[in-house]
């Protein structure tokens, strides 16, 4: 039982902190077991050099998860981040992210996701991640 695209944008502006909501993430796509999330390219997310700061990308990958454990449940749940580990390949200046995170498992308690942040305009990975999530309810 997944949700559409914009039942999980409402899970987004409903269940975030405002500075999360401030990065301007929208759900582009659902499936069973993921979901891709739009980072849109800002000057206000870029650091010193004008790249997008690994900050802004490691909140992205860690709210595509939640995105993707509730699309596959049916409904937001209580959940928490246990792991984060992510891995910065290139910069990205000037190009929306595309933010794909495939559950690899979830179970009743744990949720696990591998993530693959892409530049739209280049279509190079620019940063994986892999979480860990407890749910909690």
């Amino acid at each position: 039982m997944t949700m559409n695209a914009a039942e999980a944008d409402k899970v987004l502006s409903a269940n975030f902190a405002p500075w999360v909501l401030e990065l301007g993430l929208s759900v582009e796509v659902l499936g069973g077991d993921r979901a891709v999330l739009r980072l849109p390219w800002s000057r206000r997310l870029a650091r010193e050099g004008g790249a997008l700061s690994g900050q802004a990308l490691m909140a992205a990958a860690d709210t595509a998860t939640v995105i993707a454990v509730s699309a596959a449940r049916g409904a937001y749940v209580p959940m928490t981040t246990v792991q984060q580990s992510t891995s910065f390949q290139r910069a990205v200046t000037g190009s929306d992210v595309l933010v794909e995170a495939v559950l690899t498992k979830i179970g009743r308690r744990m949720a696990f996701a591998d993530i693959t942040m892409t530049a739209e305009e280049s279509g190079l990975v620019a940063a994986r991640a892999s979480t860990v999530y407890a749910l909690l309810g």
